[in-house]
């Protein structure tokens, strides 16, 4: 490479192109995300990324996986965000960095850490002064650390996003954005190139003097129609895609997504036929692990599975598919692509079915799971006023009567935030969700316990993704009657998980059949050198699961699609170690307690396909064809 006195990359605005030192260049990117892939991992996908024909990589940066609580930090393990760009390096890839504030991404609240709540009249990606001064704060920390890798600094980061998507946003202010391009510009210099990226409709609010406009669209869209509004806004410089969908994503109770083969390379050879610069999103999409999905309101509130495979290049495994190669030889035409064969599939294993046992009712562990007490309040507090983030949080109060004949309990304007598991005296009753099942009916005598355990289900993620707070945003009301004097405990289920079982299991005279939320847990141990594998959960209705104290992620077999969970060969100990893996099952068992490791994905088995629509009489919006757009 060139020494770095020597090192550029500026728009031509004669030629209507990128210099790279003074060379003509045009990139053909990939999307990846660090943060939805082991680090282990993080060689293996961008060597083959780089092998695909790409000469550079694009990726977010979500704040809220760097600063869990204001002014705490983390770069560490997957969260290295230079070992990562130093990994693209040796892959030989050019970096294209989308630093946000807000990404979108399809992540938990859009990248925005949660704590921004706390001050629950905070306007987000605005110039209010509240959130600027924690943007300020937070790129004061980040933007220093990547500044050595600008390209013309010696790095590989040729270019940086400002926002994301912004013109989406309905708040459309400005002074906003001058105010981020302020920022960069101070923290970073005058010679990198800033960008911003907008679909069709919102190159007005999101583009800026100043700052590069770029467009995203996907194969089904007009491509001269779209790249002519760029032209609009950037008369001269290189037409430039930067998310061009090469699948898309999924959401609970709906179809797993695909984009077809033939759409997607004529799409991208139609492009690079006219020069442009394209970014593939995603080229290899990952994983949601823990709670780090987002979520979309769309007429009802969609969250997004834990699978984020999107129908990508790379499968969420890593493995290359049929696309990527299709890709691949649409790239050879227009640059040289490295010589060699992509690697193989990685091997995969299969094992089971193993019997899971129960562990005991989540009820049984409140002293373990908030080992602090629970916080009194006389109406319900929102999971962001008691600084619980993410996960799980149990509502608790006491009946002051008798309740003989079955009483509907609801919460008012739809303040359920986002799934309720109702149990009275620790007998499970049923569950109210977001949008969707607003009542149940409850007996119970007086003096009895009644237990709301409340499911943080994923933050809006997208476009005008108002402050979404969780929790009882309403007291709930048992007939005519609003419930008060709540005790609030905020669960610390992962530390449960990882460090305090297996408890002495409690004896407690609780039904047969086992429902409402419990845990069940086994140990197995893996043949040989063992593989990456699958998690299927047949009859298990919804809930968390960890593998050796790491959150895999959500289950919802019941709804579908996603009927497997990716479980990556690092996470398991080798031959001769026992692996321990424990779910929370949040409503049924099965019959048989049963999971298996299976050795392919099952990411398209809906088993109730207009679950979404069927509730009619509990269901708040008309079924209407839902209008799906931006990352």
């Amino acid at each position: 490479m060139p020494k770095a006195d020597t090192r550029s990359f500026v728009v031509d605005w004669n030629q209507d192109r990128f210099l790279l030192d003074g060379v003509p260049f045009r990139y053909v990117s990939g999307s990846l995300h660090y943060f939805r892939v082991p680090r282990v991992l993080w060689a293996d996908r961008l060597f083959k990324m780089r092998m695909s024909g790409l000469n550079a990589v694009q990726f977010y940066v979500p704040w809220n996986y760097h600063e869990p609580e204001p002014g705490v930090y983390n770069f560490n393990g997957s969260r290295d965000l230079i070992a990562f760009l130093n990994e693209a390096s040796i892959a030989n890839l050019l970096v294209i960095l989308r630093p946000g504030p807000y990404i979108c991404a399809e992540w938990e609240m859009g990248g925005l850490p949660a704590w921004l709540l706390r001050k629950p009249n905070v306007r987000l990606r605005t110039s209010d002064p509240d959130f600027l001064a924690a943007v300020d704060s937070w790129f004061k920390v980040l933007l220093p650390k990547i500044y050595p890798w600008l390209y013309h600094n010696g790095g590989n980061i040729i270019s940086i996003q400002v926002e994301n998507e912004y013109g989406s946003y309905r708040a459309c202010d400005i002074s906003y954005m001058r105010h981020l391009a302020g920022l960069f510009r101070a923290l970073l210099g005058e010679e990198i190139l800033l960008f911003t990226t907008d679909g069709p409709e919102g190159l007005k609010c999101g583009s800026l003097e100043g700052l590069y406009t770029t467009v995203d669209f996907g194969p089904a869209d007009n491509m001269t129609k779209i790249f002519a509004l760029q032209r609009e806004y950037e008369p001269h410089g290189p037409l430039v895609n930067s998310e061009y969908y090469t699948g898309w994503l999924d959401y609970w109770g709906q179809n797993h997504s695909t984009r077809s083969i033939t759409d997607v390379t004529r799409g991208l050879e139609n492009m690079l036929k006219l020069g442009a610069s394209v970014n593939m999103y995603m080229f290899h999409g990952g994983t949601n692990f823990g709670y780090w999905n987002g979520a979309d309101e769309k007429g009802h509130f969609l969250p997004i599975t834990t699978s984020y495979d999107y129908d990508a290049p790379i499968s969420e495994a890593g493995d290359v598919t049929p696309k990527l190669f299709a890709l691949r030889n649409v790239i050879s035409q227009f640059q040289e692509i490295p010589l060699g064969p992509l690697p193989p599939p990685s091997p995969k294993m299969m094992l089971g079915p193993l019997t899971l046992y129960l562990d005991g009712y989540m009820l049984d562990f409140l002293h373990l799971l908030c080992p602090q007490g629970p916080i009194h309040s006389i109406l319900p507090m929102t999971f962001e006023a008691v600084r619980q983030d993410r996960g799980f949080m149990l509502y608790r109060t006491y009946l002051m009567y008798p309740v003989f004949e079955p009483t509907q309990f609801w919460v008012p304007n739809n303040g359920v935030h986002d799934r309720a598991y109702v149990m009275v005296d620790g007998v499970f009753q049923g569950v109210l969700e977001r949008n969707m099942k607003h009542k149940l009916f409850l007996t119970g005598k007086m003096g009895a316990t009644v237990d709301v355990l409340l499911e943080n289900m994923g933050r809006l993620s997208f476009g005008s993704n108002y402050s979404d707070f969780k929790g009882l945003l309403e007291p709930p009301i048992l007939g005519q009657t609003i419930l008060t004097h709540w005790l609030m405990f905020p669960l610390e289920v992962d530390k449960l998980v990882k460090w305090w079982f297996p408890p002495q299991l409690l004896k407690n005279s609780r039904p047969q059949i086992p429902s409402g939320p419990i845990f069940y847990s086994t140990t197995f141990s893996i043949l040989d050198s063992g593989g990456d594998t699958f998690l299927f959960l047949p009859g298990w209705t919804k809930g968390q699961v960890w593998i050796n104290g790491f959150n895999l992620g959500r289950y919802w077999t019941k709804r579908g699609p996603q009927q497997t969970l990716y479980v990556p060969r690092p996470l398991l100990f080798p031959t001769g170690s026992l692996n321990k893996i424990t779910l929370l099952e949040l409503e049924n068992v099965p019959p048989q307690p049963e999971i298996q490791f299976l050795d392919s994905p099952i990411l398209n088995s809906t088993l109730h396909k207009t679950y979404i629509y069927s509730l009619s009489a509990d269901t708040q919006s008309d079924s209407e064809p839902m209008e799906l757009s931006g990352h």
